[in-house]
């Protein structure tokens, strides 16, 4: 099993910033392709970014050029770096971690995007 915890959402202006974490523990052994998904009120859950265990990023078009997917393999810890936040950006970001073909979710945190 592996748990995975998040942590670093918030309310925030437009045009502002935050720091999402991602922390794994358990059997991270074999861990490839790490992400992050979203999912807004009434929609369905989007990926939003991901990053293999070689440190290759792939973005939603959405997010490009304004977030940042990182990992730390070391720390066993994914970042993702959300800058120029907009509005539409509001949802519940999820992290998650592929193993074989096992997916493992973390609990959630909430991103709000408002003035």
């Amino acid at each position: 099993q592996v748990q995975l915890v998040e942590s670093g959402g918030g309310l925030v202006q437009p045009g502002g910033s935050l720091r999402l974490s991602c922390a794994a523990s358990g059997s991270i052994f074999g861990i490839n392709v790490m992400g992050w998904y979203r999912q807004a009120p009434g929609k369905q859950r989007e990926l939003v970014a991901s990053i293999t265990s070689g440190g290759s990023p792939n973005y939603a078009d959405s997010v490009k050029g304004r977030f940042t997917i990182s990992r730390d393999n070391a720390k066993n810890t994914m970042y993702l770096q959300l800058n120029s936040l907009k509005p539409e950006d509001t949802a519940v970001y999820y992290c998650n971690a592929r193993k074989s073909l096992l997916s493992y979710w973390g609990q959630g945190t909430q991103v709000t995007v408002s003035s």
